[in-house]
């Protein structure tokens, strides 16, 4: 049982950056469970990994994607898309070709996400399905409904944000 979390607090917008959150019904009907994140162009990123030897398909995607330029990120919930061999790194490579193609952007700018029970094959169609949705919902307010999108076991969305004064510029 989480001890001491209450309510989400406010999070603040991050210039250059958008999430758009739906459902793919990939545990059950409705739940929003996809949230896809766009980085405005010329956006770097940064990348912690796990040192494990066994990595899910989408650890190994982004290990490769991340030091290139990264302009969407997509994350599902419901499926970890681990433990799940050639047939995982097919499945996460195809739900990255399918953003891309949406967006307009090369494979190779998409990063995949996947959160959920381990072993079971990703649901591509399910999640393809959910991506023109995603993309339609992109704004830069939509932080609290995607810390709930990305949900698994958690009781409570967690997020946090702080702003502060550089130079006379606000950073977020």
């Amino acid at each position: 049982m989480a001890v001491g979390l209450g309510p989400i607090s406010t999070l603040h917008p991050v210039p250059g950056f958008e999430l758009g959150i739906a459902s793919a019904g990939i545990k059950r009907p409705g739940r929003k469970d996809v949230v896809v994140m766009r980085c405005a162009e010329g956006s770097t990123v940064a990348g912690v990994f796990t040192t494990n030897a066994f990595c899910a398909a989408p650890v190994l995607l982004c290990k490769k994607r991340f030091l290139g330029p990264v302009r969407y990120l997509v994350t599902n919930t419901g499926n970890a898309n681990a433990g799940t061999g050639e047939p995982g790194l097919a499945n996460a490579s195809a739900v990255c070709a399918r953003l891309a193609e949406l967006a307009g952007v090369d494979e190779s700018q998409v990063l995949p996400f996947s959160t959920g029970v381990i072993g079971e094959p990703l649901p591509v169609a399910k999640i393809e399905a959910a991506l023109p949705a995603a993309l339609a919902a992109l704004g830069p307010d939509n932080w609290a409904e995607a810390a709930a999108g990305i949900m698994t076991t958690d009781t409570l969305p967690k997020g946090a944000t702080r702003q502060f004064e550089h130079d006379g510029v606000t950073v977020t």
